[in-house]
């Protein structure tokens, strides 16, 4: 299945002399896309390769035959490195040496951005891209965008909107898309998350616990997250219950979407909003919408701002008067796009006029799931606006 992350590291291999590094969940395609454009592949996990990373940098250079002459660099594909506990002092070390000699990508399950909170010894040697489950717009087209970012809308057939919504976006279940295969592969993939991932790259040492934690945060997908709640319900610290959050987020089983306070008036600032990476084993209709919904936006963000179109983020707000929109994605730190998603209700919302109004923000829209695919431009309307979910988010990421 041709990916539109292929197409991006092109471009930037093309482009560019910093290596890319492709983070994202287990089983999204990483390792997939990114042989399909590499010319030499070494992973962490097979023990010849590992034995050459820790060699060192001539040892690699050797097996990729970089002092041979090519007509081009030869592209490298680093798999799942961040594995390897050396692995930042290794490329540093590898980049500036054979900078000229080789194209790098790098890859990892575990996000290769974490350790940026501390120094950085590989500021200007990268570009980071977040890599997401496939989305109603890549099914469509694997172009880049252009400037204008959104696309014209396009209409995914039937049989896979249901595929994408019943299954999920990560792709073999959704080629799959049978139940039986599903289940399989949620088990598989919780395990190896929540037992293989989480043993290997934490010092999480309850680890029985942190599977309480996961099947509790399963049943609370698109809800306000509250750190004192869900600690008292693993029977934790508070502390401990937001750094297991953090875990999870860096695992990728999940991720926070804070809220937007600047220039809303009462705007509630502390509690953020926690949704699954998988919302197919989400039973209950309205989470599974929501949360596929804040899926597609994340994926949009995340990928315009990896383009270098700005700065994106997703946020949603509520006040005290328990006024809430779902989502709003701010660009360069402004809000840009309000988004409130519905199953089925088709009057508007009397908080996207009186939010867009208090943010400024171009675009306010009502997006609606079970609604017919029209095919205009929402975005050629300025007031808030009623749009079909398949009508929306085939114009995004």
């Amino acid at each position: 299945m041709k990916r539109i992350y292929e197409a991006m590291l092109r471009e930037h291999i093309s482009e560019n002399r910093q290596m890319a590094f492709v983070s994202g969940p287990r089983q999204v395609g990483k390792t997939t896309t990114c042989r399909q454009l590499g010319d030499r592949y070494f992973s962490w996990d097979a023990t010849d390769h590992s034995l050459l990373f820790v060699k060192g940098q001539d040892a690699i250079a050797e097996a990729a035959k970089l002092k041979v002459i090519h007509d081009k660099p030869p592209i490298l594909i680093f798999d799942e490195l961040h594995k390897y506990p050396r692995w930042k002092s290794f490329l540093k070390g590898f980049f500036d040496v054979y900078e000229r000699d080789c194209r790098v990508v790098v890859t990892g399950s575990s996000r290769l951005d974490t350790y940026r909170r501390g120094g950085d010894s590989l500021m200007g040697r990268y570009f980071l891209f977040r890599m997401h489950p496939l989305s109603i717009a890549e099914l469509l087209s694997t172009q880049l965008p252009d400037e204008t970012l959104l696309r014209s809308p396009a209409f995914l057939d039937d049989a896979q909107w249901e595929a994408l919504n019943r299954f999920g976006g990560f792709p073999e279940p959704f080629a799959a898309a049978t139940d039986r295969f599903s289940r399989r592969w949620q088990s598989l993939r919780h395990a190896q998350l929540l037992k293989e991932d989480a043993r290997d790259l934490t010092r999480i040492q309850e680890l029985p616990l942190l599977e309480v934690m996961a099947k509790i945060l399963q049943s609370r997908s698109s809800q306000q997250l509250i750190y004192a709640n869900l600690a008292k319900d693993v029977t934790i610290a508070p502390n401990t219950a937001r750094s297991w959050v953090d875990v999870l987020c860096s695992l990728h089983y999940g991720f926070l979407v804070k809220p937007w306070s600047k220039n809303v008036t009462s705007a509630l600032r502390k509690e953020p909003k926690w949704f699954l990476r998988d919302w197919s084993g989400i039973t209950d209709e309205g989470q599974r919408f929501e949360t596929l919904m804040a899926c597609h936006l994340l994926k949009a963000t995340d990928g315009w701002t990896d383009l270098g179109y700005g700065q994106f983020e997703l946020r949603y707000i509520r006040d005290k008067q328990k006024r809430e929109i779902d989502f709003v994605i701010t660009r360069d730190s402004k809000p840009w796009i309000l988004v409130e998603a519905k199953l089925r209700d088709t009057r508007l919302s009397p908080a996207l006029p009186h939010f867009q109004q208090l943010t400024g923000a171009a675009h306010a829209f009502q997006v609606v799931m079970h609604m017919p695919f029209v095919n205009a431009n929402p975005f050629d309307r300025k007031g808030p606006l009623i749009v079909p979910a398949r009508t929306f988010l085939s114009q995004l990421l």
